[in-house]
């Protein structure tokens, strides 16, 4: 072309290019739907995020004013794949162009439970989901949080269950259950019911509950904020998510899972009336038990005494012993007291010396006195009483039979020392022996003699 041509074209400042541009393309993609994955993801101080979305072969950038980000249902992590809605736009700061996000959508189920799948062994792998973590339910809670929304059904549901079952005082955390703020909302929501002090109420239990929905309803339960809040909280938590074959992250993390919140409640407390039945079948039981315990004990007890020996027989022996201990006391005592007045003897005459001496020391004349008449008195008593022996000394050689012996007679004594008065009690042949005045000397008894009538003064004959 000539320079003439070149010459004819109109002319633009910069800033009319760029505006023309950003017309043309506004214009002209007014609404469109983008897919791809997200990366370079950042969340701005001033609320808006920005990110790039990606294939294998471009880049497109993406913003999300403030706005618009507490309206999504989807909120954007890295890597996630989505399909973006919104309008195409430019920057002349930098000369790009950008997609205007006005809505977030998941790619598709499979990239979702991937990326599930994904974010489940991270958490796993750090631990979060041990078993050994799960703590144990309180069998009759005093005071139980609930993080929820306050408007929905959900927390009818499990008020209207715990009335029926056993009424407790419930604490409500209010908590958006989706969009943007709920997974921050949650976190926070279990964090805050362990952070209570006194006087503040502190729960006994955390119930973490929300209605059924689809998966993109469901995910701020799958944030990982979530997932770690309720790992980390001191308090047993429960998770009711959605339905029964409804599953998010949150119900691994758990120290139950309830399939619905209708359920959550019923793990919660027990049912009042099954208890008062079931103690009052224990008190049953218990008085069943403790009768019959008794019973038996009763009738052992009289089997044992049945058995048992009498009490004399018991106590026959031990008292032969207090007998025998009582008389050895007697004799002792009696071989004390003895012992004690030999003592007592002895002790009296040193003392009775000590005072003769004492006594014979301060009045010698006296007691010299009273020796003499003592030894003349000793003197006209003996010779009285020896004149008085030599008289009964003669009175009993007068009737002693040695006298009568000394005039010619004997004593005549069978061999086992009886004495033989009669001839009669003699027997043939049988050994006596003679006493005489001068000693013994051995005889047999003959046969007596035939009686015969002769004159008086005539031999009579010998008796042996």
């Amino acid at each position: 072309m000539s320079e003439t041509a070149f010459s004819n074209l109109p002319e633009f400042s910069v800033t009319e290019l760029s505006a023309a541009l950003k017309r043309t393309v506004e214009e002209q993609f007014s609404l469109v739907r983008v897919r791809g994955e997200i990366s370079g993801l950042k969340f701005h101080s001033s609320g808006h995020v920005y990110f790039d979305l990606k294939d294998d072969k471009a880049v497109l950038n993406a913003v999300i004013w403030r706005g618009t980000v507490s309206r999504l249902k989807v909120r954007p992590e890295a890597g996630m794949e989505v399909i973006l809605t919104g309008k195409l736009s430019t920057y002349a700061g930098t000369s790009r162009y950008q997609i205007i996000v006005e809505q977030v959508e998941l790619a598709g189920l499979g990239a979702l439970m991937a990326l599930l799948e994904e974010r489940r062994k991270k958490l796993a792998a750090e631990g979060l989901f041990d078993s050994a973590r799960k703590k144990k339910l309180p069998f009759l809670p005093e005071v139980i949080g609930v993080v929820t929304s306050p408007t929905g059904a959900v927390i009818r549901d499990i008020m209207h269950r715990l009335e029926a079952r056993f009424p407790r005082r419930v604490l409500l955390w209010p908590v958006a259950v989706q969009g943007e703020k709920a997974a921050g909302e949650i976190a926070a929501a279990i964090a805050g019911f362990n952070a209570f002090k006194p006087p503040m109420p502190r729960p006994d239990l955390i119930i973490v509950a929300r209605g059924g929905g689809s998966v993109e309803d469901l995910m701020a339960f799958n944030d990982e904020a979530v997932v770690r809040a309720a790992a980390a909280s001191l308090i047993p938590l429960i998770s009711a998510v959605g339905h029964e074959t409804d599953t998010t992250l949150i119900d691994f993390a758990a120290d139950v899972r309830a399939p619905t919140p209708t359920a959550a409640a019923e793990l919660a407390v027990p049912v009042r009336a099954e208890l008062l039945a079931q103690t009052l079948d224990l008190e049953r039981r218990a008085l069943r038990c403790f009768s019959k315990g008794m019973e038996d004990r009763r009738r052992h007890l009289m089997q044992l005494a049945r058995v048992l020996p009498r009490a004399e027989s018991l106590f026959a022996a031990p008292r032969q012993r207090l007998d025998t201990a009582s008389d050895k006391l007697q004799h002792a005592l009696q071989r004390n007291l003895q012992i004690h007045q030999v003592r007592f003897g002895k002790a009296s005459a040193r003392l009775r010396d000590r005072m003769l001496k004492d006594r014979l020391a301060i009045g010698g004349e006296r007691i010299e006195a009273l020796a003499k008449r003592a030894e003349r008195a000793k003197d006209i008593r003996l010779t009285q009483m020896r004149r008085r022996l030599e008289g009964l000394a003669r009175e009993l050689e007068l009737i002693s039979y040695r006298s009568v012996l000394e005039r010619g007679f004997a004593l005549v004594r069978a061999a086992d020392g009886a004495v033989r008065r009669r001839a009669a009690s003699l027997t043939p042949g049988e050994a006596l022996t003679l006493t005489f005045a001068d000693g013994d000397a051995p005889a047999h008894a003959g046969a007596p003699a035939k009686s015969s009538k002769k004159k008086a003064g005539t031999d009579q004959g010998s008796l042996f």
